[in-house]
């Protein structure tokens, strides 16, 4: 195979990849909530909001309590894979030690980790324009 066929090979794996390959993240356990005082937890579950990093695109969220396949369910408001198309793909969420916050997909795959690096969550990786997570 010519470097020319191979550099061919790599944009077409490029191309096709798209938005919906999920990124890589460094593994963190998830929190186990039967050793965290409740009334710390109380907070994390309930209404919370996706923006955009001007806040001008938003989406409500619940993050609730119940056990699903990948983490815990969650609910979005209607029309919210339509303002960040990502969220469409997620179906469940988990708190992490440290009390970060994944958004998974189907295939239990985390496609979207908020976390605090100061007082506020920040997205990784910033996509569909999503940049933080807000309580409400």
């Amino acid at each position: 195979m010519t470097i020319r066929h191979l550099a061919a090979a790599f944009a077409l794996v490029l191309l096709t990849a798209g938005p919906s390959v999920a990124a890589e993240f460094e593994p963190v356990k998830p929190l186990d909530l039967k050793s965290v005082d409740p009334s710390m937890l109380k907070d994390t579950f309930g209404a919370w909001e996706i923006q955009d990093k001007k806040g001008r695109k938003k989406c409500r969220v619940t993050l609730k309590r119940e056990a699903v396949i990948g983490g815990y369910q969650l609910a979005f408001a209607p029309g919210c894979d339509k303002t960040f198309p990502i969220l469409g793909e997620i179906t469940a969420w988990r708190l992490l030690e440290g009390w970060g916050i994944d958004l998974v997909d189907a295939l239990r795959k985390t496609r979207i980790r908020f976390t605090t690096p100061d007082e506020r969550y920040i997205a990784l990786p910033e996509i569909d324009g999503i940049d933080t997570i807000v309580k409400r």
